[in-house]
């Protein structure tokens, strides 16, 4: 489903260099729940950006159901961030002047034009307070960031990213900024998108207990994917 070939990525900062990856190869399959374990610096965070196309890499490629899609245009990568892949991360980055449901509804928003959101506002904002209900905020529509806990806030970020009915879910440290027993739950509903919905999830994250329900997990070091161990 999306094929990473080679990728290489070098931040570069006055005369250094940081080489963050180094040729990474990996497959992520059609429903799975694969999790990206490492250490901080490893370059978890890096390669799920470019698995998203929210960066470039500066060799290799991305590709999505065989079509390379990191050297697309701007404008189609926009739309492919938009429609294909949901987003969450580790801070939320909710709108603070918007209610949760106007959060949720931001991406929808984005997607269409004026004239279309006019015919899409209706079931749009359904779905937005649907998706809302379905993780414990039906009751919480109306609030803002200020007035969320940490876990209401990141529940609210998880459907913002499934406004637009995304294939592929790309949750960067999704619980890093919870205690264990939030950060549980925000896991629960992650394993639920996947097993009950179907959707594919790949999660970055340093907290091996938490990717230990995953469907497959690997991990970097250094920027290289460890090699599994040869079968006996």
């Amino acid at each position: 489903m999306l094929t990473v070939q080679g990728l290489k990525k070098t931040y570069r900062k006055h005369a250094v260099e940081v080489k963050v990856l180094q040729g990474i190869e990996l497959e992520v399959r059609d429903g799975e729940f694969l999790a990206v374990v490492g250490a901080s610096g490893s370059g978890k965070s890096t390669l799920l950006h470019l698995m998203g196309t929210l960066d470039q890499p500066d060799e290799g490629a991305v590709l999505l159901d065989g079509t390379r899609i990191d050297d697309l245009p701007p404008r189609s990568r926009d739309v492919l961030r938009n429609r294909t892949f949901g987003f969450i991360f580790q801070f939320y980055h909710l709108l603070p002047e918007l209610s949760a449901l106007e959060n949720v509804l931001v991406p929808g928003m984005i997607g269409n034009s004026a004239l279309s959101w006019f015919g899409a506002r209706r079931e749009l904002r359904k779905r937005a307070a649907e998706l809302l209900d379905r993780f414990g905020l039906g009751h919480r529509l109306k609030h803002r960031p200020r007035e969320l806990s940490g876990g209401e806030m990141q529940r609210t970020a998880i459907a913002r990213a499934l406004i637009c009915n995304p294939r592929i879910l790309l949750a960067d440290e999704p619980t890093g900024n919870l205690d264990a027993e939030t950060g549980g739950e925000i896991v629960k509903i992650l394993r639920d998108l996947n097993r009950r919905d179907g959707l594919t999830v790949v999660m970055v994250t340093h907290n091996m207990e938490l990717a230990a329900g995953c469907d497959r997990i690997v991990k970097l070091i250094s920027g290289r994917l460890e090699k599994p161990p040869l079968a006996a």
